[in-house]
């Protein structure tokens, strides 16, 4: 049995690892995936100060840093169950039981790409999958490509696989349905981009940016976007474009587009197709929250954060005793964030293990460090990611003061 079990080896079950092990808790940490890092095996962008942020190095250091600190790390091995006893968690994965007396979950999100006619032709992947196969298994996913969905993940990824020599033929957004419009509306788009725009190689692109924050600015710029679209890396961002569907026989030969208005609408006779063997859907992330529902814990849905996310506090614990959230599973944010929530849980469950003074004071620097690095992050998956955390503090507040009544009343 071990004092903490963790659940995903992405940045914060890593880096909340290290810290507990280090400090006397025996740790396990579990993960279906057969290599350590979670979403930082793909990630490779430019910091605001020029410096290069290199996931899978970050990933290579933080599992070596892991196992050199005594913590028990277990590969390819997928979590089927969670049952929890007065005293202790049961974990039933696929080839054995495990048993901890804490518990964290950090199992990252997920991709919801938008389905569109065509997209089960043999090439279509979503953008994290073209990530995956380009940066970690070295395999290029196509000689020539069109990614469907305009955002800060599938911005990111494009200027991930343009560095890699594939060519993107252009970005287009998806066409507008009744379950897409945030995806499918160019105003909406054009305020996402605005957070990335430093990113750009284009010295225009970054010197303008700051205009885009003001809604008149955004609403100008969606209006008068070039019909051939704007090149922002080595490719054409198309923000009046929609894919209408993708066109092939056995395989992908390339997508059916047309020019849409400013509010996402197709117009009539301007469909065109662009040649293509591979394309990529993005539609953005979801928190991977499934193995918390089996624990009991409640849910809050915040748009902001991503979707249903487990209630939890800035101290990363749950309702639940004994069991505490970190990472994407928190709601949609960067790796960085991510590593400054493990962190937090980490000091959080040494704090509750222990109840040592000093760990209750790095848990709130921790706190606070997390907070600096959410408003410095070069990647900011929503706009409104501090809305959801307000969103989800009153939450938490809410409870824990229903909470209170009710043991005072018993």
């Amino acid at each position: 049995m071990s004092d903490l079990i963790i659940v995903g080896a992405g940045p914060a079950g890593l880096r909340a690892s290290i810290i507990c092990a280090r400090n006397g808790l025996s740790v396990t940490v579990v993960d279906e995936y057969m290599k350590a890092g979670g979403r930082l095996l793909g990630q490779l962008y430019q910091e605001k100060d020029g410096e290069w942020w290199n996931g899978l190095q970050e990933s290579e250091r933080l599992y070596e840093e892991a196992l050199s600190s005594g913590v028990e790390i277990k590969l390819g091995l997928s979590v089927i169950h969670i049952e929890n006893s007065e005293n202790a968690w049961t974990v039933h994965t696929n080839a054995e039981l495990l048993t901890s007396s804490y518990l964290l979950l950090a199992t990252g999100a997920a991709e919801a790409p938008q389905p569109i006619d065509g997209w089960t032709l043999p090439g279509v992947m979503s953008v994290g999958a073209a990530q995956v196969m380009t940066t970690v298994q070295r395999v290029k996913p196509g000689n020539a490509g069109v990614i469907i969905g305009i955002s800060v993940l599938g911005s990111a990824i494009a200027m991930e696989l343009d560095m890699a020599g594939i060519h993107i033929k252009s970005m287009v957004l998806p066409k507008k349905t009744e379950f897409n419009e945030e995806f499918a509306n160019p105003l909406h788009v054009m305020e996402s981009l605005s957070h990335i725009s430093h990113l750009a190689p284009s010295k225009l692109i970054q010197w303008s940016s700051p205009l885009l924050k003001w809604k008149y600015m955004r609403n100008l710029s969606t209006r008068f976007f070039p019909k051939r679209g704007f090149k922002i890396w080595d490719f054409p961002v198309h923000l009046r474009k929609a894919a209408l569907e993708i066109v092939g026989e056995s395989k992908v030969e390339g997508v059916k587009v047309a020019a849409i208005d400013i509010n996402g609408n197709p117009i009539e006779g301007t469909e065109e197709i662009i040649e293509a063997d591979f394309v990529c859907i993005a539609g953005g992330l979801y928190p991977l929250a499934e193995l918390a529902a089996l624990t009991g814990c409640p849910f809050l849905d915040a748009a902001e954060l991503g979707g249903y996310v487990p209630l939890h506090s800035e101290k990363m614990e749950t309702p639940v005793d004994r069991l505490f959230v970190a990472g994407n599973i928190t709601g949609i944010e960067s790796a960085k964030v991510a590593l400054a929530q493990g962190e937090v849980a980490a000091y959080s469950i040494l704090q509750h293990a222990t109840n040592h003074e000093n760990f209750k004071e790095k848990v709130n620097r921790s706190v606070e460090n997390v907070q600096q690095i959410r408003d410095q992050a070069p990647l900011s998956f929503n706009p409104h990611i501090n809305e959801g955390r307000k969103k989800m503090q009153n939450s938490w507040n809410e409870w824990l003061n229903e909470h209170t009544k009710s043991s005072h009343l018993a």
